[in-house]
Order: structure tokens, then C-alpha cells, then sequence
């Protein structure tokens, strides 16, 4: 009895020793079938010093590197408008203060919709806050620029403007692999140090010669469209916004104002496009 009781006991740790070790040769298949169910497992760092200190949290598969340089007469220097060779027909759409919900996917689908290309000048901590949105921007082909992180007016020493416009660059780069020399600063207030700043990292300020006018509180969309249309010039820069609040009446003015401008005969280009068509 006591012998067959050990041949037992020898042949029931020789099969679980089996077991054991086929399980393990099975495991490593599992964890790819996980990270296929989870998209979003891999997201964009909530802050500049999270991104350095895990390299882990940046994008496992980004968008084509991409860089909106300026050519070397608009570097340092601030541009309201261009004087394109012929006079050619041109403008550039400009959209500030995104990515935001809702918004800026709305006019994403219209701009595709009319095959248009614009210039988005991307607040940093929108961008933070909506990484995915982002990354379908360039994704579909429009220029990118700096609009600071905060958005703020203010008047600010060296070493905040430098912040300001930094952060962000060095997040636009983490979440969608964009370097920029295009800079807007919030509010178009040149004098409170972004401006400044920018020049001495010979980017391009980029200004606007047309206004929609869409943050006035009080205007219907088609205010919008007429600004648009009235003020339109070979090599204008026209600003409009998708983001810091309800740009509700923005999306409904936008196919009306990209198609009475295809009527006058204008074709929109981004303003890295628009600027190495100046005379």
C-alpha cells in the first residue's frame, strides 16, 4: 500500500509539472489580445514632466513627424497679411483656442466636406485636455501654431512667456509629432512678452488682416460671413474661433463664408503655404 501510495504521488507531481510549464509557454500570448480591446490605453501625459520621466505614456504609433517652418523673411518678424506673385487669389483660414469638444470636430467635418485646409493655433491646455482631437487635425492635413498655454493677456516677465509658448510646443510635439514656427499671441496683445519671446526663436507672430468678429456675444452667423466676404483680399489671413466657449454660431457661419469665398474666386491654402507665396 505504502509503495503504490508513492508511485502515485510521483506520477500526480510529474503531470503538474507538465501543466505548469505548458502554461507558461501559453501566457505570453495573452497580453497583446488586451491591449487590441484598449485604444486609449496609451494617452497623452497630463503635464511636460510626466512625458520626461515615463517615456512609456508618449503615443506607441504617432502621426508623420511634420514641420511648419517659415521661410527666413518671416522669421522674427510679425504678419498680418502677403502679397502673393500675381496677385493671386489666395487666403488662409485661421482657427483659434483648440482643440475643443464638439467644435472643432464639427468643423473638421465641414472643412473636409470642401476640401479646405486651414491653420489651427492650439491652446496647451485644451490640448491636454483633448489629445485625440488633435491628433485627427493633423491627421487630416492642417497647419498647426502656438497659442500659449494658459491663453493668458497679461503682461508677463521673460521667464513665463517662455513657459507659455514652450509647454505647449513641447506638447504639440508629444501628442501629434508637430513642430511649429507659427505663434498667435492671445488676444493679438503684442507687447506683453509672448511676442517678444516668439521673435527670439525666429518664429513667425501671425496676426490677421480679416475678422470674423465670432466673439462678439450679440452677432448672428451671418455677421460672420459678411466680415468674411467684405474684408477678403489676395493673401489675407482671416481668424475665427473653435474653442475657448460655445462656437456654436462659428460652425453654422463656416460653410456659407468657404463657399461665398469659392465664389469670388479665392482658394484656401494654410499659412505656411501663403507665406512662401509672398512676392
Amino acid at each position: 500500500m505504502t509503495d503504490n501510495h508513492l508511485q502515485r504521488q510521483k506520477i500526480l507531481g510529474v503531470v503538474a509539472i507538465a501543466f505548469f510549464v505548458t502554461a507558461c509557454s501559453i501566457a505570453p500570448s495573452s497580453p497583446p489580445k488586451q491591449l487590441k480591446s484598449e485604444p486609449n490605453s496609451v494617452s497623452i501625459p497630463e503635464n511636460p514632466a510626466t512625458s520626461q520621466a515615463n517615456p512609456q505614456s508618449q503615443p506607441a504609433a504617432k502621426v508623420e513627424n511634420l514641420t511648419f517652418s517659415v521661410p527666413a523673411k518671416f522669421q522674427g518678424k510679425t504678419v498680418y497679411k502677403v502679397q502673393p506673385s500675381n496677385s493671386d487669389k489666395v487666403i488662409a483660414l485661421t482657427i483659434d483656442d483648440g482643440p475643443w469638444p464638439k467644435t472643432t470636430l464639427e468643423m473638421l467635418d465641414i472643412l473636409k466636406q470642401n476640401d479646405v485646409k486651414a491653420t489651427f493655433f492650439w491652446v496647451g491646455s485644451a490640448l491636454e485636455a483633448h489629445p485625440e482631437i488633435a491628433k485627427r487635425v493633423v491627421a487630416e492635413g492642417h497647419a498647426i501654431g502656438n497659442h500659449t498655454w494658459h491663453h493668458w493677456y497679461r503682461k508677463m516677465d521673460e521667464a513665463t512667456a517662455k513657459s507659455e509658448i514652450e509647454r505647449t510646443a513641447q506638447l504639440m510635439y508629444k501628442t501629434t509629432g508637430v513642430k511649429t514656427s507659427l505663434f498667435r499671441p492671445p488676444g493679438g496683445f503684442l507687447n506683453n512678452g509672448l511676442a517678444a519671446y516668439a521673435k527670439s526663436q525666429k518664429q513667425s507672430v501671425v496676426m490677421w488682416s480679416v475678422t470674423s468678429a465670432d466673439t462678439d456675444p450679440h452677432a448672428k452667423p451671418q455677421a460672420f460671413v459678411n466680415n468674411v466676404l467684405k474684408g477678403a483680399k489676395p493673401g489675407a489671413i482671416v481668424l475665427m474661433h473653435d474653442g475657448g466657449g460655445d462656437r456654436y454660431r462659428t460652425v453654422k457661419a463656416l460653410p456659407e463664408m468657404i463657399r461665398g469665398l469659392k465664389q469670388q474666386g479665392y482658394r484656401f491654402v494654410t499659412v505656411p503655404q501663403l507665406l512662401s507665396m509672398e512676392n
